[in-house]
């Protein structure tokens, strides 16, 4: 079933969060996963949402639903870029295996030295490879080698 003729994944600033990877890793890593999927492209932006769905003349924004929790958080989202831009958004519920990943339980996961290898269920590989680099790179804790047996 193909609901839009392009799906731009658009990659943005949030100032609530702080991200393990800069605007330009997130668009290159996406970009990477998103090569061999026709009438996908991704793009960076800053600013509102809204400006950008109107600049890029989409129709509608498609946003994930995990939980009730996401559901009251994204339905504001979506009132307010209806207000603010004329904006239509479209809900769309994730997986089963997916319905728990938070990229604030990654986070943690990398800066508190959990085996991030763990987290490959859920996330592409190439992403566990690039966490753990990053895990690396800012001088996060990483996972203790298992203990010889004795």
């Amino acid at each position: 079933m193909v609901m839009f003729d392009e799906l731009i994944v658009a990659v943005g600033v949030n100032p609530d969060k702080r991200e393990l990877f800069s605007l330009d890793e997130r668009v290159e890593m996406i970009g990477d996963l998103l090569k061999d999927i026709r009438g996908t492209r991704v793009a960076k932006y800053t600013g509102l949402t809204a400006d950008f769905v109107r600049k890029a003349k989409a129709t509608a924004i498609l946003r994930g639903i995990r939980d009730v929790s996401d559901l009251r958080y994204e339905f504001q989202l979506a009132l307010a870029n209806r207000a603010v831009g004329g904006v239509e958004t479209v809900f769309i519920m994730t997986g089963d295996q997916y319905a728990l990943t938070s990229s604030s339980l990654i986070r943690q996961v990398v800066s508190l030295g959990g085996d991030v290898e763990q987290l490959s269920a859920v996330l592409p590989a190439t992403v566990v490879k690039l966490l753990r680099q990053k895990q690396k790179d800012k001088g996060f804790p990483t996972p203790e080698p298992d203990a010889p047996a004795t």
